[in-house]
C-alpha cells in the first residue's frame, strides 16, 4: 500500500509544481503590465520577484516529488535530509491550507489538505524501520543474544531485597 501512496504523492506534487509556476507567471505578467507600484516598490522588481518565487517554489515541489517518487520506486524509506524536506513541505501545505480558506475558498483548502494528507501518509508509511534482520532487536533480550557473548550468572535478574 505504501508504494502507490508515495507514487501518487509524487504525481500530485509534480502537478502542483506546474500549477504554482503557471500561477506565478500570470501574476508576474499582470504586475508587469499594470506598471503600478505597491508601497513604492519598482514594478519590474515585483515582476522579477514573482518569477523567482514561482521558479523556486516549483523546484522545491519537484524536489519533494522526486523524493516521494524514489521512495515509492525503491520501496525504501527516505534518508534524513529527504524526510526533513518532506516534513517541511507538509508544514508549508498545512500553513498555506489555513491561509487559503479565507483568501481563495474551501476547494483550495481541500486540495491543500489532500496534499498534506498524502505527504503525512507517505512519511508514516516509510517510518523508521527496526533492524531485525538477524532476529534480534536493539534493546530487548539478554546480553548474550545482543552481543553473542555469555556474561555468566551475574548477568541475570537480581533478587529483590525486602
Amino acid at each position: 500500500m505504501r508504494r502507490p501512496v508515495a507514487i501518487v504523492t509524487a504525481l500530485v506534487l509534480f502537478g502542483e509544481a506546474v500549477g504554482i509556476v503557471l500561477i506565478n507567471a500570470v501574476l508576474a505578467t499582470v504586475a508587469e503590465n499594470q506598471n503600478m507600484s505597491l508601497a513604492g516598490l519598482d514594478p519590474d522588481a515585483m515582476s522579477a520577484g514573482t518569477w523567482v518565487m514561482g521558479g523556486v517554489s516549483g523546484l522545491l515541489l519537484v524536489l519533494c516529488g522526486l523524493i516521494a517518487l524514489l521512495a515509492g520506486a525503491r520501496d525504501r524509506a527516505p534518508g534524513r535530509f529527504e524526510r526533513v524536506a518532506l516534513i517541511g513541505c507538509a508544514v508549508v501545505h498545512g500553513v498555506l491550507g489555513a491561509v487559503t480558506v479565507g483568501l481563495v475558498g474551501w476547494s483550495a483548502f481541500a486540495f491543500m489538505m489532500l496534499v498534506l494528507a498524502l505527504l503525512v501518509l507517505t512519511l508514516l508509511a516509510y517510518g523508521p524501520e527496526t533492524p531485525a534482520e538477524d532476529g534480534v532487536s536493539d534493546g530487548a533480550g539478554p546480553v548474550a543474544a545482543r552481543t553473542g557473548v555469555s556474561a555468566g550468572p551475574a548477568a541475570g535478574p537480581r533478587p529483590t531485597v525486602p
